[in-house]
């Protein structure tokens, strides 16, 4: 009797496990005929991670564009190459004699590190628990300095001179999430922009201030205000000029709304900043700001500042989708293997990287560190591969899957937290103008986990509803 009961359960467990299967494939191909997706590229490629087993796929070799699902692969080999445990440093220092005086008969300088975290609102304890700057100013009164006779020098030769990937579209790169990476990128690389709107819909708006001030910025204002509650409006200009056109709409009567918008030129924000807090120490520069390399070797060092862990970064990046993070990881690669941070050589670095643990980089064509590129382009497969790469074989296992967002939280907000408890889906969002993809990792009731990747691109409709979709279609796998 136990025997045929054990044969009965496990008979029944198949067959639950056969109806969830195909259960899984009829919602595919009602998914598949709904007109917003009928004419959509869709790719899709589902294996259990312990096994390597295929348990779904479809186009599973497509190129595809991966929108911020790109951060995955930035993340990944930057903890590779890098380790959890990397710091951005940069570091002060001057050059030239101090005596009794206090007088420095030489210049300050600052030799930028790329901290991509340097002043971040994300970061927050690290920069301003005391303000950084602050504490800049204080170790140089401790060296000894009180006067500068010379100029304030600020050395960003660890970047080439590249300011932001050159596929990024008009659209994107004046708002806050076109920022591009710089060896002194300070304050999330932007400025806010506040906004006077009339009562009534349709009418101009006044800008009423800006913060920080960027020297010699041009602005032409055609924002009007509207019923809606949203923000609306898009900053337009070259990342080689300071002449911005904002257009769109903002919510009507209000005092003070406020945009953000990308700052292409930090590294005079951060030396007039540090001017600033210079002063009120007592520290006064006579001569005057200037950018360019210097002699590292003649330097007296007075202090590094060290950003947080890598760990901690590529968290609030995968959490946050944060485009300026990955951009600078991309570049850093670089500068970590050859010395200058250069996009094309740290998509080189990667593409080799991945080469070399068996991943085919013919399904990878990578042009920026974040999937802001409407250019970017890589198979659903290529995204299990690393999964399951990071998974099961990366010593960096805990941080890298420890970075990606769960239900409910970061760019996976919008997910039931009901249906997916326990932190059983970890995966990177990705979404551009008719693009929304996922990938990641999903834990099923059965107790397997599988690695995923759904990619859908020029489909017609809301975004919103296609993640309804996908939440539904990763639901129904979690009950296998």
């Amino acid at each position: 009797m136990r025997i045929r009961f054990f044969i009965i359960l496990i008979f029944v467990l198949m067959g639950n496990y056969g109806f969830s299967q195909q259960e899984f494939k009829t919602a595919i191909d009602q998914f598949l005929q709904q007109p917003e997706y009928k004419n959509a590229s869709v790719g899709i490629h589902i294996q259990y991670l312990e096994s390597g087993e295929t348990l779904f796929e479809l186009n599973p070799q497509k190129l595809l564009i991966p929108a911020s699902t790109m951060k995955l692969v930035t993340s990944a080999t930057a903890l590779e190459l890098l380790g959890a445990d990397y710091r951005f440093k940069t570091k002060l220092a001057y050059i030239g004699e101090t005596g009794k005086s206090h007088i420095l008969n030489g210049d300050l300088i600052v030799i930028g590190g790329a901290d991509p975290t340097l002043g971040s609102e994300y970061f927050r304890k690290n920069y301003f628990k005391n303000h950084f700057l602050e504490v800049w100013a204080q170790k140089i009164k401790a060296a000894g300095i009180q006067q500068v006779n010379g100029d304030l020098i600020l050395d960003g030769s660890i970047y080439d001179s590249e300011k932001i990937p050159p596929t990024w579209i008009w659209e994107d790169i004046g708002n806050y999430y076109g920022a591009g990476a710089n060896a002194f990128t300070v304050y999330d690389n932007l400025f806010r922009i506040t906004f006077n709107s009339p009562r009534k819909a349709g009418k101009a708006t006044k800008i009423t201030s800006m913060y920080p001030e960027i020297e010699g910025l041009e602005i032409s204002n055609e924002v009007l205000s509207a019923d809606n509650n949203s923000d609306l409006a898009y900053v337009f200009g070259s990342p080689l000029d300071k002449i911005r056109k904002i257009t769109g709409t903002i919510p009507r009567n209000r005092k003070a709304f406020t945009i953000k918008a990308a700052n292409h030129h930090p590294e005079e924000i951060l030396a007039k900043e540090l001017l600033k807090y210079l002063a009120k120490e007592g520290i006064f520069i006579q001569g005057k700001i200037r950018f360019e390399k210097v002699n590292q070797k003649a330097l007296q060092t007075v202090y590094m500042q060290e950003s947080p862990r890598l760990e901690e970064i590529v968290k609030v990046m995968n959490h946050e989708s944060i485009n300026l993070f990955a951009e600078h990881l991309l570049k850093q690669i670089a500068v970590e293997k050859n010395g200058v941070g250069s996009r094309e050589e740290g998509i080189r670095i990667i593409k080799e990287y991945w080469q070399s643990k068996g991943i085919s980089s013919k399904y990878l064509f990578m042009e920026d560190g974040s999937g802001l590129s409407h250019f970017n382009a890589v198979s659903p497969a290529f995204f299990t591969e690393i999964l399951s790469y990071m998974a099961k074989k990366s010593l960096n296992k805990k941080a890298f899957i420890n970075s990606l967002p769960s239900a409910g939280k970061g760019t996976l907000s919008s997910f039931n937290l009901q249906l997916f408890q326990g932190n059983s889906l970890k995966a990177k969002s990705g979404s551009i103008t008719r693009v929304r993809c996922y990938s990641g990792y999903l834990k099923l009731d059965s107790g397997k986990t599988l690695a995923f990747s759904i990619m859908v691109n020029h489909f017609s409709g809301g975004h919103s509803k296609l993640v309804g979709e996908i939440e539904n279609l990763l639901s129904i796998l979690k009950r296998m």
